[in-house]
């Protein structure tokens, strides 16, 4: 039986947090940044919590993690 596999790609973009929610970054602040309002750009910064509805995927992705 081969081993499972994290996701490199999902280690990189989420971090479990010690109460079981997963922390991931905010999407829309990358690029093409000049046509977007301050108020925009100021409420997209920081980190937000996945949603519960997402969190079967997470576990698929990131079987280690404990989820």
């Amino acid at each position: 039986m081969p081993k499972m596999k994290t996701k490199s790609g999902a280690k990189k973009r989420f971090r479990v947090r010690p109460g079981g929610t997963v922390k991931r970054g905010q999407a829309y602040k990358r690029h093409i940044l000049t046509k977007k309002t301050t108020k925009n750009k100021r409420q997209l910064r920081g980190s937000a919590n996945v949603h519960e509805t997402n969190m079967g995927h997470i576990a698929a992705m990131m079987p280690f993690a404990g989820l």
